[in-house]
């Protein structure tokens, strides 16, 4: 069989690694820049996904790139308390979560693709410009403004606004709380997320990554371009008055080597994914907020899947029965907030701030919360740790 992707970005990558360990080794990744670089900022890769990469070989890679994040904290903008909640393997998880530079993890993919596949596995400066191809199976994973998918659906138009906008940057600074913890602080206009995203250096810095989100209106941004470069001075004025004892939220920024502005957009989910011969994958499928952690996460989880269809001999129809539904209904809840929706309701009932969070939202509530997402989107500890292996032979089970 051989399998032509477009996209080297996580999902490709991915794809091809799945296939090659699947025992399809006849895959080409197609990539429309001339030269890849460690482009972009933080991104967090949620257990369901790292047990894709460990299956295939990569645990070693990840921890040596990667933070294994160990809890995650909400807080108002006031400072107070509202839910925390152990990560990874803390939490209960056979395999860790990764909060890691999204750059150095597609360096790394890229990598291994070279190793298993080939130093021409991954043709640079070749873009795939339509559905045409003179292999067995297409795999669209070019991302939110994907040729494919835009060949499969002509009239969809541009990605869909969703009225705020995203501004990331990455700081180094002293490690807060355990370093490897995660914060998120807001209300309901805005939220703010913090975590590291290397382990800490010889001068007892690590990189922190943070993004703040919030409603806003840009102007000459396309959407979908990550990497639009701001000034720091843009930023600042949305966190004054905000109290953190966690760590300074000011001068984590005020410091930032970089900030990118994103405004934040997705796509409705499809009827299909797939033609005879043709298939998409990663944010060319779903694209989604940022919320929850799941984008990436999802990206890894389809090319499991669609490597495992191949190999068994199940095809496209298993492949988009397992993955078109949920994905589907988590870029709806990522339009809801999420797990984040904590925050929005918190200050809704308490905009002045509170005595005690179980008079405001009772601990049953927030856990429901956050089971309910995991659910969702296919990272319940119990379930995951249950689940079957997407790991195959090359002959049908």
């Amino acid at each position: 069989m051989r399998v032509v992707i477009a996209g080297a970005g996580i999902a490709g990558l991915t794809a091809a690694l799945s296939l090659h360990a699947a025992g399809i080794s006849d895959v080409t990744v197609h990539e429309a820049v001339a030269e890849l670089h460690p482009l972009g900022v933080g991104i967090n890769i949620l257990p369901h996904a790292i047990r894709e990469l460990i299956e295939l070989g990569l645990a070693d890679r990840l921890a040596a790139i990667g933070v294994a994040t160990a809890d995650l904290t909400f807080l108002t903008s006031r400072g107070q308390h509202i839910w925390s909640e152990p990560r990874g393997q803390a939490a209960g998880y056979r395999w860790p979560q990764y909060s890691i530079h999204r750059g150095r993890l597609q360096m790394m993919l890229l990598e291994a693709v070279r190793e298993r596949l080939g130093p021409g596995a991954v043709v640079l400066g070749s873009p795939v410009t339509g559905l045409d191809h003179d292999a067995d199976l297409l795999v669209g994973a070019d991302g939110i403004r994907s040729t494919v998918r835009q060949a499969l659906f002509p009239g969809e138009g541009e990605p869909l606004p969703g009225g705020d906008v995203l501004w990331r940057g990455t700081t180094y600074a002293k490690p807060f709380m355990t370093g490897r913890s995660m914060l998120m602080v807001g209300d309901s206009t805005q939220k703010l997320v913090i975590y590291p995203i290397a382990p800490p250096g010889d001068d007892g810095t690590q990189l922190i990554n943070w993004a703040i989100q919030r409603a806003a209106h840009v102007e000459g941004v396309p959407r979908g371009d990550w990497n639009q470069r701001v000034g720091v001075e843009k930023v600042l004025p949305h966190v004054e008055g905000w109290h953190c004892d966690e760590l300074d939220v000011r001068a984590l920024i005020a410091d930032a080597h970089q900030v990118l502005e994103y405004p934040l957009v997705d796509r409705d989910p499809l009827p299909y994914w797939s033609t005879d011969r043709v298939t998409l994958m990663g944010d060319a499928a779903h694209p989604m907020y940022p919320t929850g952690s799941n984008g990436g996460s999802q990206a890894v989880l389809d090319a499991r899947v669609l490597a495992y269809a191949l190999a068994n001999g199940l095809g496209l129809k298993f492949y988009e029965e397992q993955r078109r539904p949920v994905t589907g209904n988590v870029v709806l809840a990522n339009r809801g907030d999420g797990p984040e929706v904590i925050l929005r309701l918190t200050h809704e009932r308490a905009p002045h701030g509170f005595g005690d969070i179980e008079d405001v939202m009772p601990l049953a509530e927030r856990e429901e919360i956050a089971l309910r997402y995991k659910k969702l989107a296919g990272f319940e500890p119990a379930t995951l740790n249950a689940r079957r292996s997407w790991s195959v032979s090359s002959r049908p089970h």
